[in-house]
């Protein structure tokens, strides 16, 4: 099977899907590549899985969410840790 072929059948079957996105193949690399980093995968392994010779071509491809990125905040950062005075009450 060719890349082109490859190409439009699963174009076909995201058009047929009804996702709202354009593309095929890339849209599942995005996803394959964002999920894992979610899932916890190191970036390195990601890289390799997406044949980069950079690191930077790889953070392109993962787009992290939001909701992940609160929920490494909240682990992580000191200020998220504090934990907030309560006022005295009169």
């Amino acid at each position: 099977m060719q890349p082109y072929t490859l190409g439009k059948v699963v174009s076909k079957y995201v058009k047929s899907a009804d996702i709202d996105k354009e593309g095929c193949c890339h849209l599942f690399r995005h996803s394959m590549a964002t999920l894992m980093l979610e899932g916890g995968a190191d970036i390195r392994y990601i890289q390799q899985m997406l044949g980069h010779a950079k690191l930077d071509t790889t953070q392109i491809y993962t787009r992290v969410s939001i909701k992940k990125l609160k929920e490494v905040h909240m682990q992580t950062h000191p200020g998220a840790l504090l934990k907030p005075k309560r006022k005295k009450k009169k």
